[in-house]
């Protein structure tokens, strides 16, 4: 769990003759990730032809998708579906073939139907602003020798039109006055149809489009319109319940050709990526260690001569071509999600979702106490999750719970339940709750610094775990003096001391930086000494790493050396100050929470009548929505700005398995 899976790489040989065999096995049970190893194959062999058939399964497979969509069915594989073999082309190519010419004239008849409908809609939209008016449409309608525009003006861009075209011959109708907006008919001769044309644009008169097949008054046309407008409903009704009946019958054919397709391909696709020697593949690849042994003996029955050779991995070093596969956990998949943003674990180091599992919720909870609004949050989280409310957003669900309980419990450590605090609860819900632990509106500077302790250990915590990823991938130069090395957790901890004592019993001073202050250490001394090494820690990097030391030649490179690392202590130093200083949010949330509800209090009043209530519960729904996105936002800032650069670089190879089921979880 807190280390990426480990990895085995995988280099087999494969017979000609079995080679279908072996693709099923690899494909078929979601563990195996395939590198590609075209490049280990002979170059003189000529082309194999599997290039030409995955692209050939890819465009069936596209077809049936298109069939399945234009039926209305849903893109599904059969309930019992099994890779056995490679699909015929030719059995498919027939079978869509039947198909698609038994659907394409219901299809075609109904696309068009459908577009005829809307053009018929918008017609009569078109013609409702001058449905009253009694002029023959054709009249309307383009002239050979005459420019015509009917359409719809603001009222106050008239007198605009009419100035813009006081030099030329033109007549203008109000064929429909309205105090916002008329109906207008503008005419004037054709050899002055772009300046018709520049003006009614410069006034904003939208042009009404005219149907061309009905003749007669807008009125009469209107009735023509509407009763062809139910014909063409009529006809698109009894060509869907054609198709149905038709999908029907079909849709156990098409589940089947979809999914022969779909195996297909993938199979197709894989075997592109095999070495081709003359009579054998060479077939390279990653699979989780737990799930060699099982591989292995299908691998082997599926062919009798292969020959399969497992490499073991270690996490030292980099490994940055090593593929990495998570733990499924399905109650931490929220949390990968927010750790798989920031970047994705390398093979050799923590993968911080525990940890963020633990510190995520708490620092959410922590800024966004409140028993009740807590619990509804969880609530509204539990049934995103469950997918009866906002489906969209089920992948959140979990995470909504998380922090919603969290919440919760931090409400009943500050006192608080729906915004209600100390005599409030009393007063309106009759029952007494008082804080466990302490109210943050009466202990502004207590909860701050609190805040500011809880982020020194989380940072501390940070340092740690930085040194301990250096450790395991050997990275010795980092794991001295690197950003996160033991040089600088020590200068950090001398900077803590030296920021404790000038605090000193101040309410705002940290406790854990008064602790450490208080040890009987030379901190002064000992900063001087840290600081050095964090300001050069570049070139003590270079001397373990065997690199130059110093870039650059003669005074210049050496003073650009100097204003460099001075730049890197000055950087470290605002950095520290900076990410210790930043979980004072925190506690300063936390206070802001709890003003922004006696804000709620003031509007609401003092009388309990329908209106308070109704402020109330609206006031909630406020927070809960708008302050709860805050929160959100803010405890993410300070995981990726301040906890996960710690000792999280990311950048890892994400872990993609052939899989035959798409929908399949990966193992």
């Amino acid at each position: 769990m807190f280390f990426p899976r480990e990895m085995t790489e995988l280099e087999l040989i494969v017979p000609s003759k079995d080679l279908m065999a072996v693709v099923k096995v690899l494909s078929g049970h979601s563990v195996f990730h395939q590198v590609d190893s075209a490049h280990l194959g002979v170059e003189n062999l000529g082309p194999s032809g599997w290039q030409d058939r995955a692209g050939a399964y890819s465009a069936m497979e596209r077809r049936v998708q298109t069939l399945v969509q234009n039926l209305g069915l849903p893109e599904e594989y059969p309930a019992k579906a099994d890779a056995e073999s490679i699909a015929d082309l030719d059995v498919v190519r027939q079978s869509l073939d039947r198909i698609e010419d038994e659907v394409k004239g219901t299809s075609d008849q109904l696309s068009a139907d459908k577009k005829r409908l809307e053009l018929l809609e918008s017609q009569l939209r078109q013609l409702e602003p001058i449905s009253e008016v009694n002029v023959e449409v054709s009249a309307l309608r383009q002239s050979a020798y005459m420019h015509s525009i009917l359409g719809v003006i603001p009222a106050a861009n008239i007198g605009r039109l009419q100035t813009s075209l006081s030099r030329v011959l033109h007549v203008f109708f109000t064929l429909r006055d309205d105090p916002q907006k008329p109906v207008v008919w503008l005419l004037g001769p054709k050899s002055n149809s772009d300046i018709l044309e520049r003006a009614a644009k410069s006034a904003y008169l939208n042009p009404l489009a005219l149907p061309d097949e009905f003749s007669g008054t807008p009125e009469q046309i209107t009735v023509l319109l509407k009763q062809e407008i139910e014909a063409t409903k009529k006809r698109i009704s009894d060509l869907e319940s054609s198709l149905a009946k038709m999908a029907s019958a079909h849709k156990t054919e098409l589940q089947q050709l979809l999914w022969d397709t779909h195996i297909s391909r993938i199979m197709a696709d894989a075997i592109v990526r095999f070495g081709q020697l003359r009579h054998t593949y060479v077939v390279v690849g990653w699979v989780p260690t737990a799930h060699l042994v099982e591989l292995t003996e299908k691998l082997k029955n599926a062919s009798n001569e292969i020959l399969i050779e497992s490499i073991p991995t270690t996490r030292s070093g980099h490994a940055s071509h090593i593929p990495v596969a998570l733990f499924n956990n399905k109650w931490l998949k929220p949390i990968q999600m927010l750790v798989g943003t920031y970047g994705h674990p390398s093979y050799s180091e923590l993968d911080p979702t525990l940890l963020m599992a633990f510190t995520f919720p708490l620092l959410y909870g922590a800024m966004f106490g409140d028993l009740g609004q807590g619990l509804v949050m969880a609530l509204a989280g539990f049934l995103m999750h469950k997918r009866i409310f906002m489906k969209g957003m089920q992948s959140l669900g979990l995470l909504l719970v998380y922090c919603g309980l969290s919440a919760a419990l931090f409400g009943f450590l500050y006192g608080s339940i729906f915004g209600f605090e100390g005599h409030l609860v009393e007063e309106y819900l009759h029952f007494h709750f008082e804080p466990t632990w302490m109210s943050p509106l009466h202990n502004i500077l207590g909860i701050l610094s609190i805040a500011i302790d809880a982020g020194i250990v989380i940072l501390t915590i940070g340092f740690l775990l930085g040194m301990f990823n250096s450790l395991r991938s050997r990275d010795w130069a980092h794991l001295l003096f690197g950003h996160s090395g033991v040089a600088a957790f020590l200068f950090y901890l001398c900077f803590l001391a030296l920021l404790g004592g000038f605090l000193g019993d101040t309410a705002i001073a940290p406790k854990v930086a008064v602790a450490i202050g208080n040890l009987p250490l030379p901190f002064t001394t000992l900063a001087g000494v840290f600081a050095l090494f964090v300001m050069f820690g570049g070139f003590f990097r270079n001397m373990v790493e065997g690199h130059t030391l110093i870039e650059g030649k003669g005074i210049g490179g050496f003073m650009m050396f100097l204003v460099t690392s001075f730049m890197d202590l000055f950087e470290s130093v605002i950095s520290m100050l900076s990410n210790t200083l930043s979980f004072v949010r925190v506690g300063a949330f936390a206070v802001a929470h709890g003003g922004l509800s006696l804000a709620i209090f003031s509007l609401a009043g003092e009388e309990p009548n329908i209106g308070f209530w109704i402020t109330i519960l609206l006031g909630n729904i406020f927070i809960i929505g708008f302050e709860g996105l805050i929160v959100g936002i803010q405890t993410m800032r300070l995981h990726y700005y301040e906890i996960l650069g710690k000792f999280f670089h990311g950048g890892g190879l994400q872990f993609e398995p052939l899989k035959l089921n798409p929908s399949r979880e990966e193992a």
